[in-house]
């Protein structure tokens, strides 16, 4: 099964293609943008298709970060794999960004935690056990702040591998011998963890492909407020 992966959850557009039978990676890309995803993406993916010598048709199913990150970039990427699933009559999958994170960082055995800024002292977060091949979740993803992430860390006892473009600085301010911060190449979103998140999801078609944003928008606030 060829299996198309796409990212658009923060500043990076990442694409992945993927062969599930033989556990390749065909082609994937990367590409640290200001552009809005609107603009990249779709190049992004016809290119990466032709350069790995595939046609769009034989993709069988697409899988998608739809959460948590930026509002704007995830709901472009999910339209562009609603829209392509439509057109090749193909099925979908979501993938959590924090799940597609771990899965970057999968070879790592123990403990790795997400970490993705989400306003002010809040983060999104999930940790998770990885046994060098797979990651499950150990608490469910939340928005809490980095005292409240470093408390829950320092009671689980174990070391942790931090990722995600909040662990930086949550490194940098908890300075603790039980944190190890991903490399630069897996720290970031990347369409290759959420094809391999992807794999333990279930496929649906693609008008039953949603958003997880774990916080409302700021639209739904104001107009909560009105």
């Amino acid at each position: 099964m060829i299996l198309l992966g796409i990212d658009t959850s923060g500043k990076t557009a990442s694409t992945a293609l993927f062969d599930t039978e033989t556990e390749i990676f065909l082609a994937h890309t990367s590409l640290y943008t200001e552009k809005t995803h609107s603009q990249v993406i779709m190049p992004a993916i016809k290119n990466m298709i032709e350069q790995a010598g595939k046609k769009v048709s034989d993709i069988d199913v697409i899988a998608v970060a739809n959460g948590p990150g930026s509002y704007t970039g995830l709901r472009i990427g999910v339209s562009v794999v609603k829209a392509m699933g439509f057109g090749l009559d193909c099925k979908c999958c979501g993938v959590s960004t924090l799940k597609g994170l771990a899965y970057n960082n999968t070879a790592y055995k123990g403990t790795i935690c997400s970490i993705m800024n989400a306003r002010a002292e809040l983060v999104y977060t999930c940790t998770y056990k990885s046994d060098g091949y797979a990651v499950e979740p150990i608490c469910s993803e939340q928005i809490i702040s980095r005292d409240e992430l470093a408390e829950f860390l320092a009671m689980n006892g174990t070391e942790v591998l931090l990722c995600g473009d909040g662990s930086p600085d949550f490194f940098m301010n908890y300075r603790s011998p039980m944190f190890t911060i991903a490399p630069p190449q897996s720290r970031l979103q990347n369409a290759c963890g959420i094809c391999l998140g992807a794999m333990s999801e279930k496929f649906v078609l693609p008008d039953e492909l949603e958003v997880s944003y774990l916080q409302k928008s700021k639209a739904e606030k104001d107009l909560e407020n009105n």
